[in-house]
């Protein structure tokens, strides 16, 4: 039975852990539509503003100032070169983010996060816009009609702003975006409100002259660090539709009907998203591998009242998103584990992590909270392995018994089961006894294990000494091999009912978790180590201030009763 329990073991960790990595180096991955390598930095390609407050013209040739600006596509047709010329880009800058607008279509051309580095080089600001080239840009505005969509989303747009920076002192800003044809009869106005130490923007939109319903876009991979792979949850495309998160990605523009409170972009940090304050549908679509897309319709009031929605683009901040009350910290899904989504690991995992930021407002240190979490965790379930334990013991202790009885009955499996279940009435062991503790705080070792791989919290959190970030995996490979050289220690010293060859076999297991445990995060490493050590000390403290050597007690009862 041990044997096949083994075998099972490793066939599992080999199909979880390596058919990934096993295509991957096979080259049998598709590869992405339109190459990150390839793709160039936004804010790289319009120059840069002179300040935070004033536009920029990306032609110098041009003195009109934003507001003068020729609009409507038939300029563009008869005049493509002036247009051109006339692009304008405007920065908007807070304490939390420096943002880009373009005239053109009034779309958002970058959105740098102050408070966040990137993962690659530690240096540069992350970065949620990526321009896609023939992708639309976020904040566009489309309609059901072909001809309005282009020229609302490649028309230059007059701009007014009332600020020139956003601190204490002025903490809103608007910045409204105004475009008309007298030839079409289109007029569109968005106006964008700014909050100097929020990620939410308030937008507006005013219309005329167009059909009944416009859509507001978040473009493509507006908020996607970090597509990732591997266990990390749903990344692309979300939305709360009645209540019950969607993450539908069909390969069509589809309408998904029913309250929206919110669409959304998001990887495993990071998050932009379109919450309408009226009613709306979404509008997801993947765009191809690694590219996804979404939009929220919003009906046009027949009063020409303006529609109002908000646009959140930052981290994945669990109080930051509670904070917006509709729902959107659900994006961080504390149920994740493996290959699927469970509601008793979300129950479980949320006070845990409650209990772990509590720790962290006094130590102010992740890694000694990762530490001092695991312990209190250990010493709660101290009883349950306690129990595991004596049952181990005494399984170990008649398991002479046990190969004698089926070594007997090894022909009739009927009469062996039936001997091996009156083995244990008498001696009183329950053969499940030693899992079924183990299984009780599985639950929590799981929460525990995916609220250090998901949250942002973790993510530029330092430990000390060579480890600079728990959300990156160790540099060195120092806490994975110690972590290995835990697991074999604990093996020598726990009780075992397994015959030699068995155990030898077993020892390929910490070797195998080590190679695992090398590509995860340095907090993962680091919470699994010091559970490693903690049941080393209790093991050692069991084995010497609670048993006495159970076996020979055993032994000598077997022996007063053949007396």
């Amino acid at each position: 039975m041990e044997k096949r329990v083994i075998v099972f073991l490793f066939l599992s960790l080999g199909i979880i852990f390596g058919y990934e990595y096993l295509i991957k180096e096979l080259g049998l991955l598709p590869e992405p539509t339109i190459s990150e390598e390839a793709e160039p930095s936004v804010s790289e390609t319009p120059p840069s503003s002179t300040s935070s407050g004033s536009p920029t013209s990306s032609a110098p040739a041009t003195k009109e100032p934003a507001s003068l600006t020729p609009s409507g596509r038939e300029a563009g047709v008869q005049e493509p070169r002036r247009e051109a010329a006339a692009t304008e880009f405007i920065e908007v800058e807070t304490d939390l983010y420096r943002a880009k607008f373009t005239t053109r279509g009034a779309a958002l051309t970058s959105w740098e996060l102050k408070r966040y580095r990137s993962s690659s080089d530690g240096k540069s600001l992350v970065q949620l816009v990526r321009q896609r080239g023939k992708f639309a840009e976020p904040l566009t505005v489309t309609v059901d009609d072909t001809s309005h969509s282009k020229e609302l989303s490649e028309g230059i747009y007059r701009v007014e702003k009332d600020f020139t920076t956003l601190d204490q002192g002025h903490p809103t800003g608007h910045i409204t975006f105004s475009y008309s044809n007298p030839a079409t009869g289109v007029r569109l106005e968005k106006q964008l409100t700014f909050h100097t130490e929020s990620y939410v923007v308030d937008i507006a939109l005013k219309s005329s002259g167009l059909a009944e319903a416009v859509k507001l876009g978040l473009g493509t991979n507006f908020g996607v660090v970090d597509w990732g792979e591997g266990f990390i949850g749903s990344v692309g495309a979300a939305s709360l539709i009645d209540d019950k998160i969607e993450h539908d990605m069909p390969e069509t523009e589809t309408e998904l009907k029913g309250p929206v409170k919110w669409v959304a972009l998001q990887d495993k940090y990071f998050i932009s998203a379109l919450i309408p304050k009226t009613s709306a549908s979404a509008w997801p679509k993947k765009q191809g591998d690694k590219l996804v897309s979404t939009a929220v319709r919003l009906p046009v009031d027949s009063s020409g009242a303006p529609l109002e929605l908000q646009l959140f683009a930052g981290p994945k901040e669990f109080d930051t998103l509670q904070s917006l009350q509709v729902r959107l910290e659900d994006t961080i899904d504390f149920g994740w584990f493996l290959f699927g989504s469970w509601d008793t690991v979300r129950a479980v995992a949320k006070p845990i992590f409650s209990v772990l930021r509590y720790i962290n407002d006094y130590t102010h240190n992740y890694g000694v909270t990762i530490i001092l979490l695991t312990i209190i965790i250990k010493v709660l379930f101290i009883p349950l392995q306690y129990k595991s334990y004596t049952s181990m013991k005494k399984m170990q202790g008649i398991q002479p018994k046990v190969a004698a009885v089926q070594e007997k009955f090894k022909d009739d499996r009927d009469r062996l089961n039936k001997e091996l279940i009156k083995l244990y009435r008498d001696h009183k062991v329950n053969p499940v006894g030693g899992c079924l503790p183990m299984l009780l705080q599985m639950p929590v070792f799981v929460s525990l294990f995916n609220i250090l791989y998901m949250t942002i919290d973790l993510r530029q959190a330092p430990l000390g000494l060579w480890i600079t970030d728990l959300s990156l995996q160790d540099p060195y490979y120092i806490l994975p091999i110690i972590m290995g050289i835990s697991m074999m220690v604990m093996q020598k010293i726990q009780p075992t009912t397994m015959d030699p060859t068995q155990a030898k076999m077993m020892l390929m297991l910490p070797v195998a978790m080590t190679f695992l445990f090398v590509n995860f995060p340095a907090g993962l490493v680091l919470y699994w180590l010091t559970n490693n050590v903690l049941s080393i000390v209790q093991q050692f403290a069991t084995d010497h201030l609670f048993f006495r050597t159970p076996t020979t007690a055993l032994t000598t009862d077997e022996q007063g009763g053949k007396k």
